[in-house]
């Protein structure tokens, strides 16, 4: 095994690390992890994945007969892993906020925050069932929901954002960052996980999707893939610097079916059941029922340049 010479190495990456730190005004580390892990959370998401469906998404070597043992034992592992990354999350948050926390308070919260996380789970299961059935329902290829259930990147990427939502609402907002991103590596799916988004969404074939922090979809809603729900503009503060949390994103009400590559930007209403047609931009809110299409736009432009003309 050939040796290197490191320790020129080792320093100079110490300093490149205390460099960014004074530059980025960062505090005092705390001792350990300063931030929850990746690594971490990865295992603990494929967990819970395998709680909520164990014969398909858990063991390979489960059998029906100890499914509850498995569910039991598999959901006190994660919760358990889950906690500590909160705890980390928790800490960092109020060192960061000079939040006055000791340790007991965060103790608490990290572990009030994760029980109501795992109160969610059964509630968690129906939904994202409802969501399997309306993709299975909604693609004449899929064979059945199991297909469904394992092949399908938008049911993957659900499946992150029902978890990863679920942890941001309880003010754990990296956590769930970090979970919601996995499934966007995986799917090239982006949902943030502050978007809300209700039962029996199907997002088909998804790659290129985004949705965004603020954007609020009902139910049985339909996208495919390439289609973004974005943000027109950013508001800032009188010293120029973004505000966090405003609502910026779309609002896509009930049973309406967005086509591949639409692009809707800004915090405009997409009316209940109305067809977004392929490649179109909108800026502008649609009424209910109503089809918006490439062909239909351009006649409404120029009848507004017409109209423009003749005045």
């Amino acid at each position: 095994m050939a040796v290197f010479e490191t320790q020129h190495i080792v320093d100079n990456l110490r300093g490149a690390r205390e460099d960014w730190r004074h530059a980025q005004q960062r505090l005092k580390e705390p001792d350990g992890q300063e931030f929850p892990s990746v690594q971490a959370l990865t295992r603990v998401t494929e967990q819970l994945k395998g709680v909520l469906f164990p014969m398909r998404l858990g063991s390979p070597d489960l059998r029906r007969e100890h499914e509850d043992h498995y569910v039991g034992y598999i959901l006190g592992q994660a919760l358990n892993a889950l906690l500590e990354q909160a705890r980390i999350e928790l800490r960092r948050s109020a060192l960061a906020s000079r939040l006055n926390m000791d340790r007991d308070a965060i103790e608490r919260h990290a572990q009030a925050a994760i029980q109501s996380f795992a109160d969610s789970l059964p509630d968690m299961r129906r939904t994202l069932d409802l969501d399997v059935v309306a993709a299975y329902q909604g693609d004449p290829a899929a064979q059945n929901v199991d297909e469904v259930l394992l092949c399908y990147p938008g049911v993957l990427a659900m499946i992150h954002h029902r978890i990863a939502h679920a942890l941001h609402i309880l003010d754990l907002p990296l956590i769930a960052r970090i979970i919601a991103e996995l499934a966007h590596g995986q799917t090239g799916i982006d949902i943030h996980p502050g978007a809300r988004i209700d039962q029996a969404c199907f997002i088909d074939h998804g790659t290129g999707v985004v949705i965004g922090e603020t954007a609020i979809i009902g139910k049985r809603v339909r996208i495919y893939q390439a289609v973004t729900l974005g943000a027109k503009r950013f508001s800032k503060d009188e010293k120029g610097l973004l505000l966090k949390g405003q609502p910026r994103h779309p609002i896509v009400e009930d049973d309406v079916v967005i086509y591949a590559g639409a692009t809707i930007l800004g915090r405009v209403t997409l009316g209940k059941g109305c067809t977004i047609g392929g490649n179109v931009w909108i800026t502008d809110d649609v009424a209910a029922g109503v089809s918006v299409t490439q062909a239909s736009l351009l006649r409404s432009q120029n009848a507004e340049t017409n109209g423009q003309a003749t005045t």
